[in-house]
């Protein structure tokens, strides 16, 4: 890890320089403090005084990285993570990253320079490279190569039990509608759950994927609709609780009656209010469990403590609704 005496010798100035440059003192010529701000960046440097706070845990706050704060199993997560922070004596910072990757990188950078205690994120961008795990980190449903720790539902046992309640309510095929991002996440064994259950039980089935990169509510289920023209699916299986949704308001436009035609599944359980109809069958992801094991988790790493575990996998419980 880069040193003051690294950043000197890049900007060709003394230490002291440098120190007076990271506490913004005003005696320092305009050229002099541009020359050690690009050896700063150059070395992702981090002012050793913002290291020393992270050791001696000064900071009181955490940092949530989400990619929407609009998104009900988001906004739901995000609740119990900040009431189990409060009774932990923590506070809560929300960066809402609206999915762009530019977004989350600047939010990083902000992090690293702050005096957070850790962070707890969810990112389906390719950022990996620029993770500094000097923070302690907990990840949700993304887990990298480094050392960080993911926190996540069982969405392969979920993509199993999807399956098998679909027959049970009398699908004949199956259809697992997934969108994808640019990396993996646990997420992707939703699908294989489904496949190896729908294997399993010797019922025809069909994916259809899209990237999120891609994605248009109205081409998504046009191409879909199309292509099962071919398949007769009577089952579906949407890798979230809004696609689902969105399945059931398309279906309508096709003269397609759910459940009566099409038993539809959804995952992540976020339909709480009854007065909503239909009421989604879906999986249920325990997001309170999830944020409350993750705060846990992340308080554990910032008092140094070694994890024994590297994912950490919550069941999931099939909800009946009025879909299937």
């Amino acid at each position: 890890m880069p040193s003051l005496k690294d950043v000197a010798e890049l900007a060709g100035v003394g230490v002291g320089t440098v120190s007076r440059v990271i506490n913004s003192h005003p005696n320092v010529k305009v050229n002099t403090r541009e020359k050690v701000n690009a050896a700063i960046k150059q070395l992702n440097y981090i002012p050793n005084e913002v290291a020393r706070n992270f050791k001696m845990q000064k900071s009181k706050m955490v940092a949530l990285l989400l990619p929407s704060i609009w998104h009900p199993f988001f906004s739901e997560l995000a609740y119990y993570i900040e009431e189990e922070l409060d009774q932990e004596g923590y506070k809560l910072m929300l960066c809402n990253s609206g999915g762009r990757p530019d977004k989350e990188l600047n939010y990083l950078d902000m992090l690293n320079q702050n005096k957070v205690a850790g962070i707890i994120g969810i990112t389906y961008n390719d950022i990996e490279d620029k993770v500094n795990t000097d923070i302690p980190i907990i990840s949700i449903d993304r887990h990298f190569g480094k050392d960080i720790t993911c926190v996540t539902s069982d969405n392969y046992r979920g993509g199993r039990i999807a399956v098998n309640e679909l027959i049970k309510a009398g699908a004949e095929s199956v259809a697992y509608l997934g969108i994808t991002s640019s990396v993996y996440s646990e997420v992707e064994l939703r699908k294989k759950g489904f496949i190896e259950e729908a294997n399993d039980q010797q019922v025809e089935y069909l994916i259809y994927e899209e990237n999120d990169a891609v994605f248009d509510v109205d081409t998504y289920f046009e191409n879909f609709f199309k292509l099962n023209e071919q398949h007769d699916v009577s089952g579906i299986f949407a890798n979230t609780d809004l696609l689902a949704a969105q399945y059931i308001d398309k279906a309508k436009q096709y003269g397609i009656r759910i459940p009566e035609d099409v038993k539809v599944i959804g995952y992540d359980g976020i339909q709480q209010n009854k007065l909503f109809h239909p009421i989604l069958s879906t999986i249920r992801q325990p997001v309170e469990e999830m944020a409350r094991i993750s705060v846990k988790l992340l308080l554990r790493k910032v008092e140094g403590e070694k994890l024994e575990e590297k994912i950490y996998r919550i069941p999931v419980l099939y909800r009946d609704g009025e879909t299937t």
